[in-house]
């Protein structure tokens, strides 16, 4: 019989030569049928990739897998992450990626961090050249452990096939538990060919090294209730941690008996709907006037599964220095990081909520929440009436979402890319549900919105997706029109053109003497782009037209891109100037 090495050999020399298909011994898998066996028992259905040399076998595997596996073939790497990142934040699932090796796996760095900084679940099955190539510079060899340390919770290289039980095991507990994030894991190719005795799959449920969950102290959640008790003032901040912890309703709870104002970063938005009257808006450099101008009047601030990055607190050292602060956290290495606090509870928010609403005494903060609508009626008139009903000659984005909001009643998962239209979506989308809000936060990354609808879309199917992108971030990963007319799913695509790389030229028109330095950005014509890939589309310019284009995507059986051109200086308000404090948060 030849060897793996022979084989291989044989196909390299004599490329019109099939191999006939892998036979099936008792009681043994390749490596390759094992990875798929872990992702059946890992209750995976769907990946996200794009096939090459190095990976190959796991392709091959997969051809009999093909009706308990859905496989999206994208048209890059990237919008395979970007895809499993939407698919992931959409359904609350792990999201699952293949790449080759070599560009192949240097593609999905961009995706890797993103995911990271935003802690979204991911599995990435790379593939590696034969262990025995392995730092020869090989074709196609990357060092891609070292190339994405920083940016995974975990990774590992497997190089013998008997490995790939415990270790996707292992990857997918990894990915999910505590504070979620990417995991990669890399296959050389003659640990995918190998077969061995296969003895079954098992979860993994503990590693002796890793604690996903922090010990809760119940001293410091006495100690956090008696501060709320006490406070005259309270100020809840919330981040994404609420929607990772699947503690919704936790938090609903919590935040109605307390009787607290309670604003949102922009991950975090949808935890509770838009329309709750302790929800007072966004936190942030494009946040809401109140929530920022107040968390440097509160005497008390609880942050719940939120970081304090720098785009919610501005300038630290003018950070609500009045305030205690109660921190919330499941990961303990962010309690202290930016912001000092108080009392820190460490834990799953899930299971600390319950406790701190169990301890904490059932208010009514009536004058106190009146700020927060005194300053959301400044707002209103001073911006977001000028932004969703303007009386101007050029459309606003604001008022596409606004239609948006009246068409969908605030049901549909909106999907953004990063700019202006990111802001402006974040700041006037209703939304009823959670998981409604899926962004790039903390890494800013534009071409996600294209490919991480698509994996929305499949995350949660029954559930309208729309996509808002700027005509800059789009051109990024636009080749992913090409999965839409494969794969034939339904994603409402709206970009809001200005003609402009908007967020940055209103940087350089506000703190650079406008000098507009290379953002002037010439796009295709996305209606004709979108019709090459059999995609129905519309441009709208003029407001009449607006209502009646809106209506026409959404009611559209299939994708739908709407192409809308807006105001090309068009600035986001209000704003916190880089440097300056929240309370110094300028409406124009």
């Amino acid at each position: 019989m030849n060897s793996i090495l022979d084989i291989e050999e044989q196909i390299l020399i004599k490329p019109g030569v099939s191999p006939k298909p892998p036979v099936k011994e008792p009681g043994k898998l390749s490596g390759s049928q094992a990875v798929l066996e872990a992702f059946l028992a890992e209750d995976v259905d769907i990946i996200f990739g794009y096939p090459g040399g190095a990976i190959m076998p796991i392709y091959d595997a997969l051809y009999d897998y093909q009706d308990k596996l859905k496989h999206i073939l994208v048209r890059h790497e990237q919008g395979a992450i970007h895809a499993a990142q939407g698919f992931a934040r959409a359904s609350g699932r792990t999201g699952v990626v293949f790449a080759t090796s070599g560009p192949g796996a240097t593609n999905l760095v961009t995706g890797l961090a993103d995911a990271m900084i935003d802690s979204t679940p991911l599995v990435c099955i790379t593939g590696q050249v034969f262990a025995h190539l392995l730092g020869t510079d090989a074709f196609q060899e990357v060092d891609v452990l070292n190339i994405t340390t920083p940016i995974t919770k975990w990774n590992y290289q497997v190089t013998d096939a008997t490995e790939i039980p415990a270790i996707l095991a292992k990857a997918f507990y990894i990915a999910r538990t505590g504070r979620p994030g990417p995991v990669l894991i890399d296959i050389t190719k003659n640990a995918q060919l190998e077969k061995f005795p296969y003895e079954g799959y098992q979860r993994c449920e503990h590693i002796r090294s890793y604690r996903p969950k922090p010990i809760i102290r119940k001293n410091y959640v006495e100690q956090a209730a008696k501060l709320i008790n006490e406070a005259e003032k309270p100020f809840i901040l919330w981040g994404q941690g609420v929607i990772l912890g699947k503690a919704e309703k936790e938090f609903k709870a919590f935040v109605e008996k307390s009787g607290i104002p309670a604003a949102w970063t922009i991950l975090g938005a949808s935890a509770i709907p838009t329309d709750h009257p302790l929800n007072v808006g966004m936190l942030g450099m494009h946040g809401n006037y109140g929530p920022n101008v107040l968390t440097n009047d509160c005497d008390l601030i609880i942050a719940i599964g939120m970081r304090f990055d720098d785009r919610v607190t501005g300038r630290l050292d003018k950070y609500a220095k009045q305030a205690k602060i109660i921190h919330l956290d499941i990961d303990p290495s962010e309690i202290d990081k930016n912001v000092k606090a108080t009392v820190g509870v460490w834990g799953d928010c899930k299971e600390t909520l319950p406790m701190l609403t169990k301890l904490v005494e059932q208010k009514v903060h009536t004058q106190w929440l009146q700020r927060f609508y005194d300053y959301r009626k400044i707002e209103h008139d001073t911006v977001i009436e000028k932004e969703l009903n303007p009386t101007g000659e050029k459309l606003t984005m604001g008022e596409v979402i606004h239609q948006v909001n009246e068409l969908t009643g605030g049901d549909a998962i909106m999907v953004t890319d990063v700019g202006q239209h990111q802001m402006v979506t974040c700041r006037y989308a209703k939304f009823n549900k959670s998981k409604s809000n899926i962004t790039s936060g903390g890494a800013g990354t534009m071409g996600f919105g294209l490919p991480a609808a698509i994996g929305a879309k499949y995350g949660a199917p029954e559930r309208p997706v729309i996509a808002v992108i700027g005509d800059g971030g789009i051109q990024m990963t636009i080749q992913e029109l090409g999965t839409i007319m494969q794969t034939e799913v339904n994603v409402k695509i709206i970009i809001l053109n200005n003609q402009f790389l908007g967020m940055v030229r209103q940087w350089q028109q506000l703190f650079h003497d406008k000098r507009y330095s290379f953002v002037d950005i010439t796009s295709p014509d996305y209606i004709m782009v979108a019709k090459g890939y059999g995609i129905e589309g519309q441009k709208v310019s003029e407001r009449a037209d607006l209502r009646s284009a809106l209506e026409k995507m959404l009611n559209h059986k299939g994708s739908f891109l709407l192409e809308v051109m807006v105001g090309k200086e068009d600035n986001v308000f209000p704003m916190v100037p880089q440097g300056c404090s929240v309370s110094e948060i300028r409406l124009s």
